[in-house]
């Protein structure tokens, strides 16, 4: 049975939506949203949608608008959030996102432009998709605590669905780890740029390679930043895979993130088969949210049990 550790702890003061993102939008949207302050949960999530209802995500679940944004006020929206030029972010815009301050990364959904099956521009958009990162400070112990215990030889890669909490955890750990009277120093491989924020103590020991692909940003932490550990969001490409298997080699450690919900599920990824196979972690760590808030609840899974429930069930096709 994997390890289920249950924290205590309480989340910091609930809030709406940052004051820099309210400049985004229709004062008759914002209005709405100030007047649900005291009825709603922590808001995480905005979603605009072109002739349709505006929406909330919080931790209870979805919160419908009733402010509906016309086509004009989406494009004009969208012009503001490329500061007048979609051009200059026409790369993340094909890739579905823009990213602004404070790690608040906007989705993007609308009509593609596909050429020799690849996306090279997206028009008429019906979707924004605002995701609100938390400044959660007391969260991620436990995590510290499993690479504390493995003294460097192994690291964490946490796993869950889509918007449970990871980039939060992560940007915690990565503080924890890179503060304290004998901090480790710390790279963060932050290639969306959400990661970083909310890293501003000047004290923290922490170096971060914002923008760049995670293949090179790896490479360039364990050979030139002399990192003593990694961390790095949402990895699954196999080129990824091996710059980690690669720095992992030179003997540094790794915390990073990937999509699942379960450890056999994240193990028939090849990509993470090959990190699981080199050992590159030593513990599995699933996060869930705590129906009252507060810290996530850790399904810890070391990385025998992990490699035998896998195998029970018949293992992975090497040609996936």
């Amino acid at each position: 049975m994997a390890t289920v550790i249950h924290s205590t702890k309480r989340q910091e003061k609930e809030r709406l939506l940052p004051p820099f993102l309210r400049a985004f939008l229709p004062y008759r949207l914002n209005d709405e949203i100030e007047g649900m302050r005291g009825r709603i949960a922590t808001v995480e999530e905005l979603r605009l949608r072109c002739d349709r209802a505006s929406s909330l995500t919080t931790r209870d679940g979805n919160v419908m608008l009733r402010t509906v944004l016309s086509r004009m006020e989406m494009d004009g929206i969208l012009q503001h959030l490329c500061d007048g030029s979609l051009y200059a972010h026409s790369g993340t815009i094909c890739q579905g996102y823009v990213t602004l301050q404070d790690g608040i990364r906007v989705g993007i959904c609308g009509r593609a432009t596909v050429e020799d099956g690849r996306i090279i521009g997206v028009y008429g958009v019906t979707g924004l998709n605002f995701r609100i990162p938390a400044r959660y400070r007391r969260v991620g112990e436990s995590v510290c605590t499993l690479l504390e215990n493995m003294k460097g030889m192994q690291g964490v890669l946490i796993y869950s669905p889509p918007g449970v909490g990871k980039t939060t955890l992560l940007r915690s750990v990565a503080a924890k780890m890179a503060s304290g009277e004998t901090p480790l120093r710390v790279a963060v491989v932050d290639t969306r740029g959400e990661i970083a924020p909310f890293l501003d103590d000047p004290s923290l020991c922490v170096d971060i390679l914002s923008g760049y692909p995670k293949k090179e940003g790896i490479e360039i932490a364990c050979r030139t930043l002399n990192a003593q550990l990694i961390v790095c969001d949402e990895i699954g490409g196999v080129d990824e895979a091996a710059a980690i298997v690669a720095s992992q080699n030179s003997g540094v450690p790794f915390v990073a993130s990937a999509h699942a919900d379960c450890v056999e599920g994240l193990l028939r990824r090849t990509s993470i088969r090959l990190l699981h196979e080199a050992r590159i972690f030593g513990y599995y760590v699933g996060i869930r949210r705590r129906a009252s808030g507060g810290d996530f609840i850790y399904d810890v899974t070391d990385w025998e049990e992990a490699n035998a429930r896998f195998e029970d069930r018949g293992g992975t096709d090497p040609r996936m």
